[in-house]
């Protein structure tokens, strides 16, 4: 869909731009880079600040993201479909809008994490290097199966209706039973699926209207926030919605908690929608953010490496200050470093736009090859579990290459990759 088409809804555009900025800035507040006797190292924030766990609430944002990819991915896939045109041309375009990225990104660090590893680096240092710049990666293999399974999704939706997400919510709930009951951990990958693919479902009832209507979105948010100030009472969830507690935590899986507390969220903007829309009436705010929506996925996947790229430039000469997390002088210096960091991921951002712009585009001009939708699947299921792994063990795990996910990451790529042909182009006219 054109960024200029007159029926966008740019209020979506505008929460997906709010959305990554939040995780950027709350990503860089809670991760504090040391450099102690010679070594880097680091720490989160809310281990030190304590009272910071009830600040998650404001940075916990990942579901509207997953709420304007529903919502998107309901409007890409409804216009392909009413085209007449197959699900495996739709899922490969919209997984290479991600992938092109993704692999710009993989393929840099895991180049630059083998040039150390070779270079001799400390193998603590590097694991954990490697684990902070894979950490984020989580959200992919998430967000690419949900688009394989939007054409299903959707139909199901259709079909049932609210009923898919309700359904998806008792999944949850008892998945999370399974969890601190039986104590079965493995189960809880589920959640994954279950809790983010009900705010999908959302977004798709946001697209044709039926979550919109009347009182729909301030219900959706009142049933949200009643469940969560009773789970989060009687329950065993942590009020921390970015990290883990005790007993239960509530991203990793996602638990219940945290599926009503993106019901109270996502209702609450459904709800501002009016009031968005005419924010946006501007013809001139709209063309910004239209560009700042065009970066936001480079935007998401290298705001980590400016983090390091000050503790490793600044640290060990002494230019840099470190106080200790909590005290009056870290949150003084807090200003400052976001204008650092963000003065250092602009520039970034804005190199890698040229350089990402080409493959984006042989993207756009290419089309789904005859009968190789069994190519696509298979890239499919080499890549997402490539990353997942990548996620949770890093580029570097004990110091050393991540060679067989990265080299799954590459085949998987390679496979969807060839999954298309190179559209034919229209004939040349003769004037």
């Amino acid at each position: 869909m054109p960024l200029r088409s007159p029926d966008r809804n740019h209020y979506a555009d505008l929460l997906r731009v709010a959305a990554i900025c939040a995780v950027v800035l709350g990503h860089w507040l809670l991760t504090d880079v040391t450099y102690r006797n010679g070594r880097v190292s680091g720490q989160d924030a809310l281990d030190v600040v304590g009272w910071g766990r009830w600040i998650t609430l404001l940075f916990q944002v990942m579901p509207v993201v997953f709420l304007v990819g529903g919502y998107a991915n309901a409007v890409s896939w409804t216009g392909h479909r009413d085209r007449g045109e197959g699900w495996a041309g739709w899922v490969r375009r919209r997984a290479l809008r991600l992938l092109w990225p993704t692999a710009v990104y993989v393929g840099t660090v895991a180049l630059t994490a083998a040039a150390a590893w070779a270079g001799g680096a400390d193998p603590g240092e590097l694991a954990q290097a490697g684990w902070y710049l894979a950490l984020h990666l989580w959200f992919l293999p998430v967000y690419l199966l949900l688009i394989a399974l939007t054409p299903a999704l959707h139909a199901a939706h259709t079909r049932w209706g609210f009923a898919v997400p309700a359904a998806m919510a008792v999944g949850a709930a008892l998945v999370d039973v399974a969890i601190l009951g039986p104590r079965l951990p493995l189960v809880g990958f589920a959640n994954y699926l279950l809790v983010w693919g009900a705010i999908h479902q959302w977004g798709f009832a946001w697209h044709d209207g039926s979550l919109t209507r009347g009182r729909r979105p301030l219900g959706l948010a009142l049933a949200g926030a009643l469940l969560l100030v009773g789970l989060l009472t009687w329950g065993p969830f942590p009020v921390d919605m970015v990290g883990a507690g005790l007993h239960a935590g509530n991203t990793t899986p996602p638990s219940i908690a945290l599926l009503a507390f993106a019901s109270a969220q996502c209702g609450l903007l459904l709800a501002a929608e009016p009031a968005g829309r005419r924010l946006l009436a501007a013809t001139t705010r709209r063309d910004r953010l239209a560009r700042l929506n065009r970066a936001a996925m480079t935007v998401y996947l290298w705001h980590p490496v400016p983090v390091l790229l000050v503790a490793v430039a600044l640290y060990p000469v002494g230019l840099a200050p470190q106080p200790s997390v909590g005290s009056w002088q870290w949150f003084a210096l807090r200003p400052a470093w976001f204008a650092v960091l963000t003065a250092l991921l602009v520039a970034l951002v804005a190199a890698l736009q040229r350089v990402q712009r080409p493959l984006l585009t042989l993207t756009a001009r290419s089309a789904p090859g005859t009968n190789r939708s069994a190519l696509l699947l298979g890239g499919l299921a080499a890549v997402l579990p490539a990353l997942a792994w990548l996620a949770i063990n890093g580029f570097a795990p004990a110091g050393r290459p991540a060679a067989l996910a990265l080299a799954a990451f590459a085949c998987g790529f390679a496979l969807v990759l060839r999954s298309g042909r190179r559209a034919t182009a229209p004939p040349h006219r003769r004037w």
